[in-house]
């Protein structure tokens, strides 16, 4: 049984009850700056075992019939072609994707806006299939001297200059595909458009991480660090809420070193700032629902080894060392943890080095260590795969859950097909053991064990296959990888 550390339930009422009082005090208006992922929020989901990764989706939902969603784009990410490392698509598409999801979801998306646009080809092509597609787009101007020149930023010839979007809902939410899209300054854009028509409206920001309300060195806080390291983002204490009230708060130096200037902006467009702090700003709570924080440091611990895990991987494929590992080797030294803290590392490479293959192993959340190595037929993953449902089902080892029948024709359509690897993968052996559990009464109890491995750790030996990754992914399981191929191909690896 997997412990758990946040109560999730008492984070939708607590989150979405914040956000409805953040909208009083601001006359019913309120534009909410959304940092991170809106769903799919598995750094989150890894840190904080019990929050779910839709969980601020759903806390939207239960506000949608007053929210609209507004996403922004930078015209100079579109005209760069910038690509979400996560899914490997760009920029411009992933606003297509998103505009699905909130659609599937039942989210009112009120449009696009096109930030930092200077007339760019790319940029105005995309406008016209957004346009063409029936998407309300706005476009938002360089401004010069932006954030520093307030006086021009708060004028006709600043913000005035950008489209104005209309919405009669009560909360504006501003996202994004990624860092740096300009989803602030779309916010007190449209605060200045609200002052100028006598419309009472407010801006807010909710980022998940740091947690305000936690300590400096909160390994949950460090692992954000570590999430965010080739952002340069640092944790610190928030000095403009310490003198103000007295109380010591946790921000990142972003959100520190442009408050003053921000508080400037503030005060042009109302006359006076709402906020005293950039702590103020925000409406997280998610610090107030940690039920367990021995578990929530243990994962924190864990996915701060994950993240130096994947960047031993970019190294070895760079051929230097990145400053973002230093970093990351720096919290690892704060901290006082070491790879040898993730029991399923040295079971998958002590196997390995007694058996001179691939190996992958898994670590059950009862602590059971299950490992599989790799052979003709199959590779690692899924000999682990295999391993650990039966493990869950408490099936022998000797017992095959899946036929030579089902097997040996997998097999040979791969080599009839020319497939340079013709072991069989953790999705193929999926649909093998689904095959088999219409027959085998084994293979169906093993079948149904396989919610067990949702969020389990996993290290494999070698770089596993793409197609290996994605099924590790989409089972729910955190996996992690040595930097070394498991041969020599270029392409193919």
């Amino acid at each position: 049984m997997r412990k758990l550390g946040f109560d999730n339930d008492k984070y939708l009422r607590m989150q979405s009850e914040h956000i409805k009082e953040r909208i009083s005090k601001f006359g019913g208006k309120l534009y909410l700056e959304f940092g991170g992922k809106i769903f799919d929020d598995y750094h989150a989901a890894r840190v904080l075992p019990g929050f779910k990764p839709d969980s601020k989706m759903k806390m939207l939902l239960q506000l949608k019939d007053d929210a609209e969603i507004i996403i922004a784009i930078c015209a100079k990410d579109i005209e760069k072609n910038k690509i979400r490392s996560d899914l490997g698509i760009t920029y411009d598409l992933d606003v297509l994707r998103l505009i699905d999801i909130y659609h599937g979801f039942g989210l009112y998306v009120g449009g696009v806006v096109l930030t930092q646009y200077s007339e760019q080809p790319s940029v105005t092509a995309f406008e016209q299939k957004l346009q063409n597609l029936g998407i309300n787009v706005y476009r938002h101007y360089p401004i010069e001297n932006y954030p520093l020149d307030v006086e021009l930023i708060v004028s006709d010839e600043g913000y005035g200059k950008n489209d104005y979007i209309e919405s009669d809902h009560s909360l504006i939410v501003i996202t994004a595909p990624g860092p740096g899209s300009g989803k602030m300054a779309v916010c007190l854009s449209q605060l200045y458009h609200e002052n100028k028509r006598g419309i009472k409206a407010g801006y807010a920001k909710f980022e998940t991480f740091p947690i305000w309300n936690l300590p400096l060195k909160h390994p949950v806080n460090l692992a954000y660090e570590a999430a965010t390291a080739d952002l340069n983002d640092v944790n610190m204490i928030d000095p403009f809420h310490l003198e103000a009230y007295g109380i010591t708060t946790v921000n990142y130096n972003r959100d520190v070193e442009n408050f003053p200037v921000l508080n400037k902006i503030f005060e042009e467009i109302y006359g006076e700032s709402p906020y005293k702090s950039p702590t103020d700003m925000g409406v997280n709570m998610a610090g107030n629902c940690i039920i367990d924080d021995e578990v929530v440091l243990a994962a924190s611990k864990k996915e701060i080894l994950r993240r130096h895990c994947n960047y031993l991987v970019q190294q070895k494929n760079n051929k230097k060392k990145s400053n973002e590992l230093y970093k990351i080797e720096l919290i690892m030294k704060q901290l006082g943890i070491t790879s040898a803290d993730r029991p399923v590392v040295s079971a998958a490479l002590n196997l390995s080095e007694t058996t001179d293959a691939p190996v992958t192993a898994i670590e059950l959340h009862d602590g059971r260590i299950i490992t599989g190595k790799a052979s003709e037929l199959l590779s690692s993953a899924s000999a682990m795969l295999l391993n650990a449902l039966k493990a869950l089902s408490d099936i022998g080892d000797e017992i095959l859950l899946i036929s030579p029948t089902v097997f040996e024709p997998i097999k040979e359509l791969k080599i009839k097909m020319h497939e340079r690897d013709t072991s069989l993968h953790p999705d193929e052996i999926l649909i093998a053991l689904s095959i088999c559990a219409t027959m085998n009464p084994l293979a169906k109890q093993a079948l149904e064990a396989i919610k067990g491995l949702k969020g389990c750790d996993v290290h494999a030996t070698v770089v596993l296959s793409d197609t290996d990754k994605e099924t590790l992914r989409k089972l729910g399981t955190n996996a992690t990888y040595e930097p070394y191929k498991k041969n020599d191909n270029l392409y193919y690896n």
